[in-house]
């Protein structure tokens, strides 16, 4: 299975599901995760950066790291003025077929929020796979 089958999976079992975030080997658990399947403002597929392609329709990605330290590990993954950025992988497992299989999730950081206490990240999704 993959790409948007998994994402599917995923986005029907999202809260019995563990996410966690690895970044310069540092990892960093997610919660208050949701995927959700959104139409974008496009009339065709585009090229954004040289990078990635929007299609019409988009997964987008929410979720919350209670550690605040991630603020400074993101701005290499921030689209917009960065122009060598990269997408982050976003792991998780499912059970199917009475066994559990690791799912990992590639995306890009459209933003970010910070309060005191945690960071709010949104996502769009760009590919997902067994691994």
């Amino acid at each position: 299975m993959q790409g948007e089958n998994i994402l599917e999976l995923i986005s029907d079992n999202v809260p019995s599901l563990d996410f966690s975030l690895n970044i310069d080997e540092q990892k960093f658990n997610l919660r208050d995760v949701s995927i959700k399947k959104s139409t974008t403002p496009v009339n065709s597929p585009t090229l954004r950066g040289g990078v990635y392609f929007s299609d019409k329709i988009a997964y987008k990605m929410k979720a919350t790291v209670d550690d605040t330290s991630i603020v400074s590990k993101l701005s290499k993954f921030m689209l917009g003025p960065n122009t060598d950025y990269h997408p982050l992988e976003i792991l998780t497992s499912i059970s199917e077929d009475g066994s559990k299989k690791a799912v990992s999730i590639k995306a890009y950081l459209t933003n970010s929020m910070q309060s005191s206490s945690h960071v709010e990240l949104n996502l769009i999704v760009v590919n997902s796979e067994y691994s």
